[in-house]
């Protein structure tokens, strides 16, 4: 159901049930999550995560959910919320490759991503009208942030997906791709980022988690900058990237702290 693969600084992790367009559930989440544990154990500087076959993740598999007996907070609250936060807080920028069906838990797993790339004809919405449920997963925060309320209401009321180009144009997500470009361009950027100053987009990812969740004002955020700058300056690839500047040449940077 997941695969992972560590090929020098980059994990790679597939949702790989493609006959459930990767679907997940309880079992699914544990090994998502054992996952993204193995790949930080393994120290890698970049993470990419893809689906197989014709979509990124239609969400929870309630193929054989009974909803009289359905304990979906027990499900949300103590799977899927406890596998976004590790993802979130990976320790290394993470990248996701999207395309077809990304909703639900799917777009969950795109919300606790660093860097989103979508395909054109992904498909991203609220479409649980249909099923008297509600989005979830975190699909509320970031369309409000980025849609405002009335947008908002009017995808959950309407049940309409957006393509990719249109998540991308409202500022969802990072960029759209072609389909056949989606996965390339994204494991590129990837292995991009592995040969980084690894401490200092860490640095930046804590940074703009603080403003995304603690809703910082410019001069405390500009003083949280300042003291991440310092403490920046005792990492090798901080030395690294002064000599090479001042050398005229590439840094070769080693991502340790």
């Amino acid at each position: 159901m997941i695969d992972l693969t560590i090929d020098g600084g980059v994990a790679e992790i597939a949702l790989a049930a493609p006959e459930r367009r990767n679907a997940l559930d309880e079992a699914a989440i544990a090994e998502l999550s054992d996952a993204y544990a193995e790949a930080e154990r393994a120290g890698v500087r970049a993470l990419v995560l893809r689906g197989e076959g014709k979509g990124f993740c239609a969400g929870r598999d309630i193929s054989r959910v009974d909803p009289r007996d359905d304990d979906v907070a027990g499900f949300l609250a103590g799977r899927v919320q406890p596998l976004l936060e590790r993802m979130s807080a990976f320790p290394a920028p993470t990248f996701a490759a999207a395309h077809g069906a990304a909703l639900g838990v799917g777009l969950g797993l795109l919300i606790a991503t660093d860097v989103v790339y979508v395909a054109e004809t992904a498909k991203l919405g609220s479409p649980f009208a249909a099923l008297g449920a509600t989005l979830d997963s975190g699909g509320h925060a970031l369309f409000v942030e980025r849609l405002g309320a009335h947008r908002t209401l009017d995808l959950i009321y309407s049940g309409r997906l957006m393509t990719g180009a249109e998540a991308v144009a409202a500022g969802l997500f990072s960029q759209v791709l072609p389909d056949d470009e989606l996965l390339d361009a994204t494991r590129a950027a990837a292995a991009r980022a592995a040969e980084g100053p690894t401490q200092a987009f860490l640095a930046s990812k804590r940074l703009v988690a603080q403003l995304r969740d603690e809703r910082l004002g410019l001069w405390r955020s500009m003083a949280d900058e300042n003291v991440a700058q310092a403490a920046l300056c005792d990492t090798d690839d901080y030395r690294e990237g002064f000599a090479a500047f001042q050398q005229k040449r590439p840094p070769v940077f080693t991502g340790r702290s």
